[in-house]
């Protein structure tokens, strides 16, 4: 660290030297710094201490950060995480002070021009978690939180809202990013073929089947399985499933053979679990298996500024994969835009923007282009009446899917008589004769 100070005190940089992350943290908050320079040894720092160091870099991500690393460095994979997430530039020693004058002068001014890409730009883009609501730098920090484990997570939110996309980000800042990141989406495949998909089959173990063949959790071997919609997995299934999480073993289909997989475990789905588990659909054990840790995903609707950050992203990006002359998009187009509710989520919107680049005759995408009427904007001011009834409506909806929609524990859920509820349930629409009420 040394010569480092000496050549940057030298060329008129003001240097102030710290040895831990707090110090940093705080002489960062503290001063007008717009570049920071972190020295890493040949002793990579233990688990602990990169985590520490992950916050010190995130916190601090309106500086400009340039790394000094001993050869050998990058080969660890923590090391290359977070240079590459955090660190506008990096040098590996030994290197001149020219070079090391070049690095931190041409940090300080991306620094100056807001240019750079921290968390906000490269990170993000990389997982393609797009978002700058408070909302969603939770759901970020959740996510990393996450990827400093390696037991099992589940993902909820509702179909559209980014299920996959939340678990390849906690696979590419995790230990494990180096390995396969394989999906399945347990809905999708047929109950009679599931079972050899998952765990794989013998030659000969049915009739098709004319060669071996490894199962999906065994190719994520060193990697992340992602289940997605694990809330479609049938009983039997589960069983192998609770097995495999319990013991770190699978059996392909025709034969008796253990097979140990070291793999992480992402399960998704838009069903509430713990009304499956009481409706007897979901097995205690292996809910409690999986949803060791838990991200839960916000519908777009709620994710009050993101809606058209989005929108504009997915414009830019299809503007030029399809080579369009669509610029941007109108006054209208944007009103309906964030006025829109969004049923099908990031989904939905996605769609409708691709669609709209391709098809639109005009250099701004107008409400037509969308298929969103703007007569049909509904996320204006509302009345107060109009709040109250929707969380009143929300709650309903939310108790009786949580009670697997019986009235009695409804009542008791929401602190009313079951006359109540009969009437709430009446004044909003929602069905008297669904299963399981009394």
């Amino acid at each position: 660290m040394g010569p480092a100070v000496s050549a940057l005190s030298d060329a008129g940089w003001v240097v102030q030297q710290v040895t831990s992350s707090a110090d940093a943290g705080a002489e960062i908050r503290e001063s007008s710094a717009s570049v920071a320079v972190a020295v890493f040894g040949r002793v990579v720092p233990a688990a602990s201490e990169c985590h520490a160091l992950e916050d010190l870099l995130e916190d601090t991500s309106r500086v400009a950060w340039v790394a000094l690393v001993e050869p050998g460095a990058l080969a660890h994979p923590l090391m290359r995480h977070l240079i590459a997430g955090y660190c506008h530039d990096y040098l590996t020693a030994p290197f001149q002070t020219q070079q090391l004058l070049h690095a931190v002068g041409h940090a300080h001014g991306m620094a100056l021009m807001d240019a750079r890409a921290p968390i906000e730009g490269a990170r993000k883009a990389a997982k393609e978690m797009l978002g700058e609501s408070k909302r969603m730098q939770d759901i970020a920090r959740i996510l990393r939180k996450c990827a400093r484990s390696r037991a099992p997570v589940t993902i909820t939110g509702e179909s559209g809202t980014g299920k996959e996309l939340a678990a390849r980000a906690i696979h590419r800042q995790s230990g494990d990013a180096s390995g396969p990141f394989v999906a399945v989406n347990c809905g999708a495949i047929p109950g009679d073929l599931i079972q050899a998909e998952l765990f794989g089959h013998t030659k000969g173990a049915f009739t098709g089947a004319d060669r071996e063949k490894i199962g999906r959790i065994e190719a994520a071997r060193a990697g992340t399985l992602f289940l997605d919609e694990i809330g479609d997995l049938s009983l039997p299934l589960q069983v192998n499933l609770l097995r495999f999480l319990q013991e770190g073993v699978i059996e392909k289909v025709g034969s008796h053979q253990s097979i140990h997989v070291d793999t992480r475990v992402i399960a998704a789905t838009h069903k509430d679990l713990e009304a499956a588990v009481k409706r007897g659909e979901f097995r205690e054990d292996l809910y409690y298996r999986l949803n060791v840790l838990w991200v839960e995903l916000p519908p777009l609707r709620e994710r009050i500024g993101d809606i058209e950050l989005l929108a504009r992203t997915y414009l830019d990006r299809f503007s030029r994969l399809h080579e369009s002359r669509v610029m941007g998009f109108s006054k209208q187009a944007l009103n309906v835009i964030n006025s829109h509710d969004w049923p099908g989520n990031i989904r939905e919107l996605v769609n409708r923007i691709q669609r709209a680049v391709v098809m639109s005759d005009h250099r701004l995408i107008t409400p037509a282009d969308l298929d969103l009427d703007r007569r049909s904007v509904n996320r204006g001011p509302h009345t107060l009446a109009q709040v109250r009834a929707t969380a009143e409506k929300e709650a309903l909806q939310r108790s009786l899917r949580y009670s697997g929609n019986n009235i009695a524990e409804t009542a008791r859920t929401l602190g009313v008589s079951r006359l109540t509820v009969y009437r709430l349930m009446e004044k909003h629409g929602l069905q008297h004769n669904a299963p399981g009420m009394p």
